[in-house]
């Protein structure tokens, strides 16, 4: 276990770590136009850009320090990069995949910056690995070369977001275990080269509360197809927070052996692109899970804001952590 792992283990074990809120909400307030995003080396770009938000990791590097910045003075212990699409596969989609490595590379740069200002108070840094578009168990055929070229693309972010010096590593939102076993497989491989290790955690996006993910898999065979991998962490991201998904979370906590994640969404937008549960509702819902000592870190997905954040922190007062029997 390297330094970092050790020292956030410590940390789980004593208390409940806040996870940061959405980044790509705030970033759509403040940066809602093309110009935004198609400006510098991207002015007059080939495609549309906007809604490219890793882009601004290099057109608008302060309006992403200003996302995270919000969500320290807010009480986030874990501040996650703005870099869930900065790989080639995902950036081919803006004819950007020479630049995803540097979205990566800066992304991971701006939030270490960041953090490093709090000298008071620790804040780590999560490198944020998404899911990809396509799940390759979902396809009839090609299966093999559709992983190989996710290995490479995982392995090449992977690498930008360790070289600039992130924490950790997030896999978020993930629906296919092909795909994150993809991503796994490509920080094994780093690690082996590098001989370094960082923590890993694993979060699953499931559909509702049946458990079942976009990719029509089971949250346990989910678990049970990567389990194989080390983890520091296992758990739910990008579903509602309701208490309907409440023994999904109790489950995780009583079946993994692993620390347990959970960082929900702010309910589904309506036509207005708004979102429904308030920080009160939010905080609730999490202090009911956290009271039963189900918990270890725990924040916001999609619709959140610095005021759920804030919210969620006051609700963990007196809250025990989850203490897993694999750490």
């Amino acid at each position: 276990m390297s330094e970092v792992g050790s020292h956030m283990i410590a940390a789980l074990r004593e208390r409940i770590l806040v996870l940061d809120g959405a980044m790509g909400s705030l970033l759509a307030q403040s940066a809602p136009e093309e110009q935004h995003f198609a400006t510098g080396p991207f002015r007059r770009w080939h495609v549309p850009l906007k809604g490219n938000y890793d882009l601004l990791n290099i057109t608008q590097p302060h309006l992403v320090a200003n996302v995270h910045r919000q969500y320290i003075q807010a009480g986030a212990d874990i501040i996650t990069t703005n870099t869930l699409n900065s790989n080639r596969i995902s950036q081919s989609a803006y004819q950007c995949q020479d630049f995803a490595a540097q979205m990566a590379m800066e992304g991971a740069r701006i939030a270490k910056t960041v953090a490093h200002e709090f000298a008071q108070k620790k804040v780590w840094v999560a490198g944020s690995i998404g899911p990809m578009n396509q799940g390759i168990s979902m396809q009839s055929e090609g299966r093999e070369p559709l992983f190989a070229s996710y290995v490479s693309a995982y392995r090449e972010q992977a690498e930008a977001l360790m070289t600039a010096g992130v924490d950790l590593l997030l896999l978020e939102t993930c629906y296919d275990p092909l795909n994150c076993q993809a991503a796994l497989t490509a920080i094994r491989q780093l690690e082996a080269q590098t001989g370094i290790t960082l923590p890993v955690m694993v979060s699953v996006a499931v559909t509702d509360s049946t458990g079942h993910t976009l990719s029509h898999h089971s949250l346990q065979s989910f678990y049970e197809s990567i389990h194989t991998h080390a983890m520091l962490a296992f758990g739910l991201n990008c579903t509602p927070a309701d208490d309907a998904i409440s023994p999904l979370i109790e489950w995780i906590a009583d079946a993994i052996p692993h620390f347990t994640i959970y960082y929900p969404n702010a309910g589904l937008p309506n036509k207005q692109g708004g979102y429904p549960i308030s920080p009160e509702q939010m905080a609730r819902h999490i202090r009911c899970l956290a009271s039963q000592g189900h918990l270890n870190i725990v924040g916001g997905c999609c619709g959140t804001t610095p005021a759920h954040i804030c919210h969620i922190v006051e609700s963990l007062q007196g809250c025990p952590p989850h203490q897993p029997l694999n750490h």
